[in-house]
C-alpha cells in the first residue's frame, strides 16, 4: 500500500460536508471518484486536520 499525502483547499457550499453519505454530494466522495478515475484503483481518503 503507498501513502500520499494531499493538501486540498475547497469551497463546500455546493456540497453536504466532507464524509462520505449515501446519495448525497460530499467532497470525500468526490475526490475519492476522481482519483479512481485517473489511476484505475480505487481509494479511501483519511480526513487529517493540522492546525
Amino acid at each position: 500500500m503507498r501513502n500520499i499525502k494531499l493538501i486540498i483547499e475547497y469551497d463546500g457550499k455546493d456540497y453536504n460536508g466532507w464524509q462520505k453519505q449515501p446519495n448525497k454530494l460530499n467532497i470525500q466522495g468526490e475526490i475519492e471518484r476522481a482519483i479512481q478515475t485517473v489511476t484505475g484503483k480505487e481509494v479511501e481518503l483519511i480526513r487529517f486536520w493540522q492546525n
